[in-house]
This record gives C-alpha cells, sequence and structure tokens, in this order.
C-alpha cells in the first residue's frame, strides 16, 4: 500500500501561494531562501521515485515549466512521476504520464492508494489537503516553513478542515533560515 505525503511551501502565517494569481503580490517568496543545501533535504525528503497527486491548476501550472525545465534530480524526478490529476477535463492533460483521478477524489485516493506503486506526494493544493485530512487519506505532512509574515494569499488549510493532532516525526533548520518539519498524522484532535 501506498503512503500519500502532503508537501508544502509555507510562510510563517501559513500561505503557500508562491505565484502571482488573484492580485497576489509576493510571487516566488520563496526563492531567497533557497539553497544547495534546502534543495538537497526537499529530494531527500520527497524521494526519488514517487508519484505525485496535483489539483488541476497546480498541474497547470507545473505543466507549463517542468517538462521544459532541463534535467536535474528535481525535474527528472517530476517528469517520470505518473501525475494524478483532480480534473473534469483529462482529455486536456498533456505532461505525462498521468491519469486523471475520476469524479469521486476520496474514492480515487483510496483506490490509487491501495494498487502498488511509488508513494504519493501532494503538492499546492488547500482543498485537496483538506479533503484528505478529513477522509483519513493523508499520512505524513512535511510543511518547509520560510521566515517571512505575507498576510494575504492562499492558505495551507482551507476554510473548514476539522481539527486534527499531529505527531512530529522530524525538524531540521537550514542556515537560511528555513525550517522542514515532518509530521505524522495522529488522528481526531483531543481537546482537554
Amino acid at each position: 500500500m501506498r503512503t500519500l505525503k502532503i508537501m508544502a511551501h509555507i510562510s510563517l502565517d501559513g500561505v503557500i501561494q508562491t505565484t502571482g494569481e488573484n492580485d497576489f503580490p509576493y510571487a516566488d517568496w520563496t526563492m531567497p531562501y533557497r539553497t544547495p543545501a534546502g534543495r538537497d533535504e526537499l529530494l531527500a525528503a520527497q524521494g526519488e521515485h514517487v508519484d505525485l497527486l496535483l489539483g488541476r491548476r497546480t498541474y497547470d501550472m507545473w505543466s507549463g515549466f517542468w517538462p521544459k525545465a532541463p534535467s536535474s534530480p528535481m525535474a527528472d524526478s517530476l517528469n517520470a512521476a505518473t501525475k494524478f490529476v483532480v480534473t473534469h477535463r483529462p482529455e486536456s492533460l498533456e505532461w505525462g504520464p498521468f491519469e486523471g483521478l475520476g469524479p469521486d477524489v476520496v474514492e480515487g485516493v483510496r483506490r490509487i492508494k491501495s494498487q502498488a506503486g511509488p508513494n504519493l506526494i501532494l503538492w499546492g493544493s488547500a482543498t485537496l489537503t483538506s479533503t484528505l485530512l478529513e477522509h483519513g487519506l493523508a499520512d505524513e505532512v512535511l510543511l518547509i516553513v520560510y521566515p517571512v509574515l505575507l498576510g494575504a494569499g492562499k492558505h495551507f488549510f482551507a476554510e473548514g478542515t476539522p481539527p486534527r493532532a499531529f505527531e512530529l516525526v522530524s525538524t531540521k533548520a537550514m542556515p537560511s533560515g528555513i525550517i522542514f518539519s515532518a509530521y505524522k498524522v495522529a488522528g481526531p484532535l483531543k481537546a482537554g
């Protein structure tokens, strides 16, 4: 059975948006903090052979960049991965290998997780993140936390995400100020 890891670049105030869509003024705010050590840590956390679970917007953004990117461990890994895409228009997908997830996201993810294959990584979707956590489909969350406050933008969790508890697996600080924190999903929140 595959595991599913949610990975996100995130500001201290919970913003994951990095593109200029919807009048967001801070496109690619992560760039000044990227270093070879951070890249190596990210590659190790992602794993060499993975498949991707992507929302349609993330798929469209990435399909305009990664297939044209120079060969590198990250580009090669993402280009080789099967992209499981949440979309109503699977016939319009071109960056492959790919597979439309189907009309029922929850059942589609359950089906994919039950199949043999590399682990799954979800990048870039607050809506999918919330759905996966609500239905107990995410196994781990990796937050790559940047030392910035943005004040506006799309947040990691969508409004209405059910409360959950997490168990810290590891944490590692980079010289640039980025902190990699990995958590296992521990279940519903237990309040005291």
